[in-house]
C-alpha cells in the first residue's frame, strides 16, 4: 500500500473555516454610489473557478446605506451575522439577519442598508 499523503493531489475539495479567513481586503463604496453613513468593507476571497467567472467568499459591510447595482452578477448570499435591509427599486424593503438567504439577479438595482453590522457568505456568477 502507498502512502498517498505525499503524493499531490489537485484542490478539488476545499474546506474553510469561517473564523480563520486569513486577512481581509479592505475598501468602502465608490462615492457615487454612498446614499448614507461611512461604510466600510471587508472581502475575503476564498475561492474561484479557474475561468474567474465563479467565485466564493465572505464579505463584512458596517453601517450604512448604498446604492446596489448587479449589472450581470449573478449573486447568492447567506447572511451569517448581522441585520440589513434591501430595497430594489420599486419594491418595497425586505429585512434580512443571521440565516437568511437569498439571490440578486443580473440587472438588479437597489438599496443596500446595513443596520448592524453584517458578514455574508457570498458566490458570484460573472
Amino acid at each position: 500500500m502507498s502512502d498517498t499523503s505525499t503524493q499531490v493531489k489537485p484542490a478539488l475539495f476545499k474546506v474553510f473555516a469561517l473564523d480563520n479567513l486569513g486577512t481581509a481586503k479592505e475598501s468602502g463604496p465608490l462615492p457615487e454610489r454612498l446614499i448614507e453613513g461611512s461604510p466600510q468593507f471587508k472581502t475575503w476571497n476564498v475561492d474561484s473557478a479557474k475561468d474567474g467567472k465563479v467565485s466564493t467568499g465572505v464579505w463584512e459591510a458596517t453601517p450604512g446605506t448604498t446604492r446596489s447595482i448587479k449589472g450581470e452578477v449573478w449573486e447568492y448570499c447567506t447572511i451569517l451575522s448581522g441585520v440589513v435591509e434591501i430595497t430594489e427599486d420599486g419594491g418595497e424593503p425586505v429585512r434580512l439577519q443571521a440565516g437568511d438567504t437569498f439571490v440578486l439577479k443580473p440587472g438588479f438595482v437597489g438599496v443596500w442598508k446595513t443596520i448592524e453590522t453584517v458578514r455574508k457568505l457570498w458566490v458570484v456568477v460573472n
